[in-house]
């Protein structure tokens, strides 16, 4: 029997909250009872996309541009299929998209089977989008499962290239995206050098504060054809960070919003209320628009468990200026360390955390994968580093100096004679400055990532210890990629990190201002210095691939040759990739 819905039920379904989610009815189950609808002409100016797969459903989504920008209102209907041709319809429906919701048409569609391609299409009074494909999970024995991993794209900064070469990958079960989809900051700050050069100046002209703000950006960045490109390719699984709102954001504020900058709050709802239009992300309930944290099941091979570092609960980050005497430059080490482990300091909060554990204990899958904004492993540097008094170079070659000095001075028979001459000549560089610098301990170099949050990571860890899981955490962030053995506080491996590179933001190779030529010997040093890191990548733009089958978890990072120009290749030299064995949670 087919259900018969007026016009105004459709519209008090398609505007009862944020996020609004339009379920399908099956196929013309939801028909229209007032024929002398007029249908306005629209265009589907920001493509297609599909998210948030389940095993009989995945969110599609579109935007109906009305070509009258006086029309209030658009009938938008669907179709979904088992074939591109569309000569088999599963499921279809119709709903009135209005301009109080952008023109933003979310269906979820359900009563699919579960493993399967569908093909999906929407339609207006004279349109037909583009044909895009989402991919349901799977159920029972699953032998393989295989994700793009990236984050972090700065429209200005270039172009998509990233997201080019991931839509060129065609055997997909996902994307999964960690943030930072778009930007906030206004015209000429973050890098935004030649943004002009590339024609790519963000709309609006200013920072972004106002829900108007916010889907002015995330409009243009869905104007981006390679952008539209991989949302019509395959299904995505996001998260935010922290510039879908203002950068390093916490629970209450952001380094990024200033007092003069009205209620955070307030931008912070509409930040939200814009994400939740613009993804193909299905809310928990209609109008829940704060709690994104949530689980996918790939049969019996990977529960991959998305969550929420960033808005939800994180207390404010640490400062090192909060531990440092401003007169004599001396660091409080042990009070640092006594407010970094503190129990009671939280970013993923206790409900939050307590729905992880519980995922973790009952899960039966054969890898656990952690979905998450920034790096769980630990990532200390000497303190000379970490709070940029030294460069990485710097304090290699008079870390090593010192080394000399000292061995010198205990009489070493094994100095060899260009050595002393090397130390004749450069000893006069060990001022009791340098030395100070040099004998600093060991600190964390990104108080905004899990090293200064110490107490619920090892809550995380044990949950996953005492289950004897496959851990795997991925990362974004960083704008870097980095390979990480996981290791609690005993010293016991308990996982593996996989970190990816940007899409167009700039990494450590820009912060750090190097030259091409200090790269290779910058990353070597990293490595070197940071305990359990296997890898790392601070120069390029690029995406992680992650391939899981029952017996291992292959990463491999993929890279392009240049974000300047929308002519690119892959840069294969610079790729990389590592594996990890089920049941021997390391790098090999």
């Amino acid at each position: 029997m087919k259900l018969s819905v007026t016009r105004r039920d459709f519209l008090a379904m398609s505007s009862k909250g944020v996020g609004a989610v339009v379920v399908s009815c099956g196929l013309m189950g939801c028909v229209f009872d007032d024929d002398d609808e007029k249908s306005v002409n629209a265009d589907f100016l920001h493509g297609v996309a599909s998210g948030d797969p389940t095993h009989d459903a995945i969110i599609l989504w579109t935007r109906a541009t009305p070509e009258n920008s006086q029309d209030n209102e658009v009938k938008v209907s669907w179709e979904v299929a088992t074939d591109e041709n569309f000569d088999s319809v599963v499921t279809d429906g119709q709903m009135v998209a209005t301009v109080d919701q952008d023109f933003i048409v979310k269906v979820d569609a359900v009563g699919l089977e579960a493993g399967t391609i569908y093909y999906y299409r929407f339609k207006t009074a004279n349109k037909v989008s583009v044909v895009g494909q989402g991919r349901t999970l799977p159920e029972g024995a699953v032998s393989a499962a295989k994700f793009a991993v990236m984050s972090c794209a700065n429209y200005p900064a270039g172009y998509f290239n990233v997201y080019e070469l991931a839509a060129q990958q065609d055997d997909l079960d996902a994307v999964i995206h960690l943030g930072d989809y778009i930007y906030e900051y206004a015209r000429g700050e973050y890098a935004s050098e030649k943004a002009v050069e590339y024609d790519r100046q963000v709309l609006p002209e200013g920072e972004l504060f106002t829900l108007a703000d916010y889907r002015t950006r995330y409009g243009q960045y869905r104007t981006d054809t390679s952008l539209q490109k991989l949302h019509s390719a395959v299904a995505f699984i996001t998260v935010w960070d922290d510039h879908e709102v203002a950068n390093d954001t916490w629970r209450d504020g952001a380094e990024n919003h200033n007092d003069d900058e009205g209620d955070f709050d307030t931008r912070k709802q509409a930040a939200l209320q814009a994400y939740f239009e613009w993804l193909p992300i299905r809310p928990w309930t209609e109008g829940n628009h704060e709690e994104i944290y949530r689980s996918f099941a790939f049969g019996d091979l990977v529960d991959l468990h998305m969550l929420d570092t960033r808005l939800l609960a994180r207390d404010k980050q640490l400062e090192y200026a909060t531990y440092t005497d401003p007169a004599t430059g001396a660091f409080d080490s042990q009070q640092f360390m006594a407010d970094v482990t503190n129990t009671e300091r939280i970013m993923l909060g206790q409900e939050q955390l307590l729905w992880l554990q519980s995922s973790l204990l009952q899960s039966t899958a054969k890898w656990q994968v952690l979905g998450q904004q920034v790096l769980m492993g630990s990532m200390l540097l000497p303190a000379a580093i970490a709070t940029l008094q030294m460069s990485i170079p710097e304090f290699a070659r008079l870390g090593g100096l010192a080394q000399l000095a000292a061995r010198a001075q205990a009489g070493d028979p094994s100095l060899t004679a260009e050595e002393l001459a090397y130390l004749q000549q450069n000893q006069a560089e060990l001022t009791d400055e340098v030395l100070a610098l040099l004998q600093l301990p060991a600190i964390p170099y990104n108080l905004d990532a899990w090293d200064g949050y110490a107490y619920e990571r090892e809550v995380i860890f044990a949950s996953a210890k005492s289950m004897g899981h496959n851990l795997v955490v991925i990362a974004g962030d960083t704008h870097n990629a980095w390979a990480s053995d996981l290791t609690d506080a005993a010293g016991d491996t308990v996982g593996v990190e996989f970190a990816t590179s940007s899409v167009t933001s700039p990494g450590l190779e820009y912060y750090l201002g190097l030259p091409d030529e200090q790269i290779p010997a910058t990353e070597a040093a990293l490595v070197d210095l940071v305990t359990n890191l296997k890898y790392t990548n601070i120069n390029d733009r690029g995406l992680l691939l992650l391939t899981f089958t029952q017996d291992e978890v292959k990463s491999e990072w993929m890279y392009v040759d240049t974000i300047a120009s929308k002519i690119f290749t892959e840069n294969s030299s610079r790729s990389h990739s590592v594996t990890s064995a089920a049941g021997n949670p390391a790098i090999n």
